[in-house]
């Protein structure tokens, strides 16, 4: 996820919680980086790389294990680590208007996420 400070990218990534059947209240994980969530459907890992410093500190937590698992990864200011991520990805970007109106733009980068937006549009 993309967005400016307060545009919604931690309230999304409850609402994701949610839908995976995740019960209780999801932190903002910004001063650990990734928090896991094993209790739904399927694992969820929230990241948040705004306080990432340098690129490396991914690597150092094992951000692969994450982006390559069986799990859901969100990722809040995804754009510090655009490098890292899979080549299929969901980006989702956050814009707010003046009247404080949140506009989502959602791409997919391969044809099996362009399914799933697919999917979800209906």
């Amino acid at each position: 996820m993309v967005g400016d400070l307060g545009a919604g990218k931690t309230c999304l990534s409850q609402g994701i919680a949610w839908g995976l059947g995740i019960k209780g209240y999801i932190m903002s994980p910004s001063f650990v980086l990734v928090r896991e969530y094993r209790q739904g459907r399927l694992p969820l890992f929230h990241m948040d790389l705004y306080r990432l410093q340098d690129i490396n500190e991914l690597q150092d937590i094992g951000i692969d294990e994450y982006l390559y698992s069986d799990g859901i990864c969100v990722i809040e200011w995804a754009e510090k680590g655009m490098n890292l991520l899979p080549r299929g990805h969901l980006l989702v970007n956050i814009d707010t208007d003046p009247d404080d109106t949140r506009i989502f733009t959602i791409k997919a980068t391969d044809e099996k996420h362009l399914n799933l937006l697919s999917h979800l549009s209906r």
